[in-house]
């Protein structure tokens, strides 16, 4: 596997991102397309309405799906993360961090954690200037 950097850290997942995605879209552009031109020609209206429907319900289920995965994950980051902070400190971590900087601080090796987690409270840092801050990148291969 790559070496993870900041530079090549985002996971794509390309049946879900190229495929899935994309199809779901398609799909749901088509069945409003179907459902326009069978009120436009009195073609079937049920057929067009359920199809729409459908398109309807597989989309939005992709993206709630992804986005139920993710936030069981990000759960799972911040119980990690705090574990590792009262390891390395005796302490958990600040409250006043947030989910994004606590993701963002999971790239940080054990010998710059700690005082990173401060400066991210102290300087309210944006998850991505703790990336771009991090000296010694800790990989994570199995993010969702």
């Amino acid at each position: 596997m790559k070496t993870q950097t900041y530079d090549n850290h985002t996971r794509s997942v390309p049946g879900f991102h190229y495929f899935l995605v994309p199809l779901c879209f398609i799909t749901l552009i088509g069945s409003i397309i179907y459902a326009v031109l069978s009120f436009l020609n009195d073609g079937s209206i049920f057929a067009s309405v359920l199809f729409l429907a459908l398109a309807l319900i597989v989309t939005i289920s992709v993206f709630f799906l992804r986005a139920f995965v993710c936030k069981i994950q990000d759960r799972a980051i911040r119980s990690e993360e705090n574990l590792r902070s009262f390891v390395l400190t005796g302490k958990l971590l600040d409250s006043r961090l947030t989910i994004s900087q606590i993701i963002a601080l999971r790239f940080a090796d054990d010998e710059e954690f700690p005082d990173l987690c401060k400066k991210a409270v102290m300087y309210d840092m944006n998850p991505d200037d703790i990336k771009k801050t991090i000296q010694n990148w800790k990989a994570d291969y199995y993010r969702v």
